[in-house]
């Protein structure tokens, strides 16, 4: 899109009002509101603001930041209508006050490792499958954790409240551009998930950001809490995001695809299988990034938490779809939806590619129910777990070699130090599970 094509539709949509989006280290959406008067000086990219009020950025004598946007990611919010007037979103690139990007954008990070993808003659698609929950707010409209039906699985909802706002998620979704492929009631009582479709990384990452504000704006308008918390409610199912990825050539053909390759796979396919099982308990520091996180990633529900891979068994880190052709792919089934998606792309990104570079060789699959499986047999088969909490997984994501690489020096640490941070203020929590067991009884 050019600025041409922007100023037009301002003009025929009587666009009032602007937001300038972006996203902070730890997934955070941020974003500057202005007036129409304001508009073209911030397609310009001559909107400043002071980089050090945003935790992770910079410190208060390199305050002066600049917003870049890419035009591409302009649309009209159809939820925002008011009087006749509209309000619209560009999604922006954050620079330093002399020009250069600026290395602490998540953005730009995914952007550099996309370039170093790009030098190896691929390009990377994305596709999530984001899960979350609808809640009833209570009277004061405070969240709750009471769902709003109790449906299960692919079920057929009543005509109520919770499906009219997920019905009115696609519409807008739909509105702003987002090719819907399906949409179903998740597993648990409460939770949903809406399929779209993929696209390149970058773009990827930024329909995910977008798709999660969408969300929560729409069950906001219905009464409802949305949240994308990976375990809200203890004993049910928490909530996932599958990373649906592959590598493309530079000339639009699926790198993973060989029609006579085992699997109908391409050597470059396990190679990136390789990496990926080699990286993930380094990259999940990153991919499932909160406390929370944790509750979910235990035995005996969906999330996978040993690392191995098969064409079928969903209960593998990493499972191949059976799309072949141009829908050849690998499903990262570890990743929740509370991650900042620019930062999980590039580090399963990076992982996959340490696989290309080093010729690394995929471990045998594993077809077998792996929670089925006794610790003797799955030490048998070779077969990892992942970290059972944030501290474990921050202490892998220090020492994976590729992890600064990924991130950048600047992410890198600033990430980790406010990973330790909220690690910290957890252990010394006093919570109420104690309270109940212990306050009365020593």
């Amino acid at each position: 899109m050019t600025r041409e094509e922007i100023m037009k539709i301002i003009e025929e949509q009587n666009v009032h009002f602007f937001r300038l989006q972006f996203v902070d280290i730890f997934g955070f959406m941020k974003n500057v509101a202005m007036p129409l008067s304001q508009i073209e000086k911030a397609l310009d990219g001559q909107m400043m603001f002071d980089g050090s009020s945003i935790d992770g950025f910079v410190r208060i004598n390199e305050s002066d930041m600049y917003l870049k946007p890419d035009y591409n990611t302009f649309c009209v919010l159809p939820w925002r209508n008011q009087d006749g007037t509209n309000a619209a979103r560009i999604i922006c690139d954050v620079y330093k006050s002399d020009g250069t990007p600026f290395d602490g954008c998540p953005r730009n990070n995914l952007k550099r490792v996309l370039a170093d993808a790009k030098e190896m003659g691929y390009t990377m698609n994305v596709g999530t499958e984001a899960e979350f929950f609808l809640f009833e707010k209570d009277e004061f409209g405070d969240a709750t954790t009471i769902t709003h039906d109790v449906a299960g699985y692919f079920d057929v909802d009543p005509d109520d409240c919770g499906i009219n706002c997920r019905r009115e998620i696609i519409e807008t979704l739909e509105q702003m551009g987002f090719e819907i492929e399906a949409s179903h009631h998740e597993v648990a009582e409460g939770q949903h998930e809406v399929n779209f479709k993929y696209a390149d990384a970058l773009t990827a990452a930024d329909n995910t950001l977008t798709f999660k504000w969408v969300v929560r704006s729409i069950a906001a308008q219905h009464g409802l809490h949305a949240t994308f918390m990976p375990k809200p409610v203890f004993g049910i199912n928490g909530s996932g995001m599958h990373c649906n990825q592959s590598l493309f050539n530079l000339d639009g053909t699926n790198a993973f695809f060989d029609e006579n390759g085992p699997l109908q796979l391409s050597e470059t396919a396990y190679q990136y299988i390789a990496g990926i099982a080699k990286n993930a308990k380094g990259f999940v520091a990153v991919t499932n990034p909160l406390v929370n996180s944790y509750k979910r990633l235990v035995p005996g529900y969906e999330a996978p938490v040993y690392v191995a891979w098969s064409a079928s068994n969903r209960s593998a880190l990493i499972r191949i779809p059976a799309s072949r052709g141009m829908g050849t792919r690998t499903e990262v089934r570890c990743p929740d939806p509370a991650c900042n998606p620019y930062l999980a792309f590039a580090m399963m990104l990076a992982s996959g590619l340490d696989g290309v570079k080093n010729n690394l060789q995929a471990p045998d699959s594993v077809d077998q129910d792996i929670f089925a499986m006794t610790p003797a047999e799955k030490d048998a088969a070779g077969i990892d777990s992942l970290p059972a909490n944030l501290k474990d997984a921050v202490d892998e994501l220090k020492v994976n070699p590729i992890a600064k690489e990924a991130l950048g020096e600047h992410i890198f640490t600033k990430y980790v130090e406010g990973k330790e941070k909220e690690w910290d203020e957890y252990r010394t929590a006093v919570t109420d599970w104690e309270l109940e067991n212990y306050l009365s009884n020593y």
